[in-house]
């Protein structure tokens, strides 16, 4: 356990703030990533007086809560994030916003006004209530030092409830400083709900009547754990494709190469169009990012009968299991890769290349933060023969996750005692420019990531974007989507940040400087300038 201290669960004189502190760590909750304000003082000093809870400071919310993301795709359980009043809030929401679509489990707290300050209006008052609203599944105003513990308690239960939700607990200042605290025992863990057994036959029965069925899988159907499911529903007949909103793929050898639902409309229509049959295992239909003239909302087959299977908080792998009994198929083990002539590693360097660099070198177990966008395209062809990794890639849209996320997963990989493992975020220009504070972050705990800044000096997703509505960009456009004039020195802002930035222009650079990335002890930044 990680507080052993004696401490009574309800004492006159403990504070709010080290009730909370003390529940916090009795549910295990046992990192806060945090950019703490005035209103939180008292909670900071809680958590220095009190000792269990590692704390990782970022430099702007947006980058604080995209660690928690990250932290709870490799640990499976939510971290703290320590947020300064409405405004800290609406920094973070972003990357809230990306946590919640990844099915991440989290527990803000929010630090705010004292209650009786409130109706004074001071320039920092918020309607913390409805920022909360747009990213939380859970939310709760605590409104008194004895209630702060048994919330927080709540709102940890909250957090890890099914898959993962987002819990978010505004502590008051006065209810910070304020004595009679009560720790809050805690809670049951919410597990999956159970299949329901007309689901499943439901499922095998149209599989029955014949045709073609795909299944598109969450990520609890990507587990190591379902791999050897997944192998069998293969090899028996049905494809199978992972959903867009998959958070967490194990990929590389001995796992199964199962494509994601392309992005691009079209690619994704012409995907799905072979097929009967579609069943959603932990997910929702598969939907088009956005909507276009002339094309659909769902991307699926419109006569294609969907089936839920699973819905996102029940059980995957009883799911499958109980489809496979139904249907007689017995689990495989994963295919191995087949035999795939490697292209040279020599010349400019352009997508195909830079993923023949990158899969020849990636380490053993490590976990690759996918934020390329538009120059992440020559990986699915090159990943099934690659070393066994984690593929954690932006799910909600909102871009400037990866250098966040790759921070808080290299943490929960080292809290996990993996700090052996490798994180290496493969990263646009565009969206790193979001969060590049992560990259201190990174200095500052000495993280074994590696960034690899994809640096075409432009939007590139949106300029594609810009093409469909048929026009070519004039100046005007093109100053909104390109990112030259000047350009960005990303090797001489990582090195701002204190980590180690080289720029490559070829692939036999990029292969040097990879290899001496990962053999780094700590972070180091390589800008990848594409042809």
């Amino acid at each position: 356990m990680q507080d052993q201290s004696p401490e009574p669960n309800h004492d006159p004189a403990m504070t709010g703030a080290e009730a909370l502190v003390h529940t916090l760590l009795a549910s295990e909750v046992t990192t806060c990533f945090a950019n703490p304000g005035t209103s939180e003082m008292h909670f900071v000093a809680a958590l220095d007086r009190i000792p269990g809870i590692a704390c990782v400071l970022g430099l702007q919310e947006n980058v604080v809560t995209g660690m928690a993301d990250g932290y709870f795709r490799i640990t499976g359980k939510p971290a703290a994030t320590l947020l300064h009043c409405g405004p800290g809030l609406a920094n973070g929401i972003a990357n809230l916003h990306n946590a919640r679509r990844a099915g991440a489990g989290v527990v803000n707290v929010v630090g705010d006004h004292a209650i009786a300050h409130v109706p004074f209006d001071s320039p920092l008052t918020a309607d913390v209530a409805a920022l909360a609203g747009a990213c939380s599944q859970w939310y709760a105003y605590s409104t008194a030092p004895e209630r702060i513990g048994p919330d927080a308690a709540r709102a940890v239960q909250a957090a890890g409830a099914g898959y993962g939700q987002i819990a978010t607990l505004v502590l008051p200042a006065d209810v910070s400083w304020g004595e009679g605290g009560q720790i809050g025992a805690p809670l049951p863990a919410i597990a999956a709900l159970p299949v329901v057994p007309s689901q499943i036959d439901h499922a095998a029965g149209r599989i029955r009547q014949g045709g073609r069925t795909i299944m598109i899988l969450g990520t609890p159907a990507l587990s190591d754990a379902a791999q050897p499911l997944l192998a069998g529903l293969k090899a028996a007949g049905i494809e199978l494709m992972a959903s867009p909103l998959v958070a967490n793929q194990p990929m590389g050898r001995g796992r199964m190469a199962i494509p994601r639902v392309p992005y691009v409309v079209e690619v994704a229509m012409a995907a799905l169009a072979p097929f009967d049959t579609v069943i959603l295992v932990n997910c929702p239909p598969p939907t088009a990012f956005f909507l276009y003239p002339g094309r659909p909302s769902l991307v699926m087959r419109a006569d294609a009968e969907v089936i839920t299977l699973s819905r996102g908080d029940q059980d995957a792998l009883a799911g499958l299991k109980g489809l496979m009994a139904s249907l007689g198929i017995a689990p495989a083990t994963p295919p191995a890769a087949a035999p795939r002539e490697k292209i040279a590693m020599t010349g400019p360097i352009e997508p195909e290349g830079f993923a023949e660099v990158v899969c020849d070198l990636l380490p053993d177990q490590s976990i690759v933060i996918d934020e390329a966008l538009t120059l992440g395209g020559g990986f699915p062809a090159r990943l099934p023969a690659a070393a066994p990794c984690n593929w954690l890639p932006l799910v909600g849209g909102a871009i400037g996750e990866g250098l966040p996320m790759a921070t808080g997963a290299a943490i929960g990989a080292r809290e996990q005692g993996e700090g052996h493992r490798r994180v290496i975020d493969i990263q646009a220009d565009g969206s790193a420019a979001y969060t590049l504070q992560a990259l201190w972050t990174q200095a500052r705990e000495n993280l074994p990531c590696t960034t690899l800044l994809l640096n075409n000096r432009k939007y590139a997703i949106l300029l594609g974007e810009y093409a469909k509505v048929g026009a070519n960009p004039g100046q005007t456009a093109f100053d909104m989507l390109s990112l030259d004039r000047p350009a960005i020195d990303w090797a001489g802002l990582a090195q701002s940040f204190g980590v180690r930035g080289v720029a490559v222009e070829t692939l036999e650079a990029l292969h040097a400087a990879l290899a001496e990335a990962l053999a780094h002890d700590g972070p180091m930044l390589i800008d990848v300038r594409f042809a």
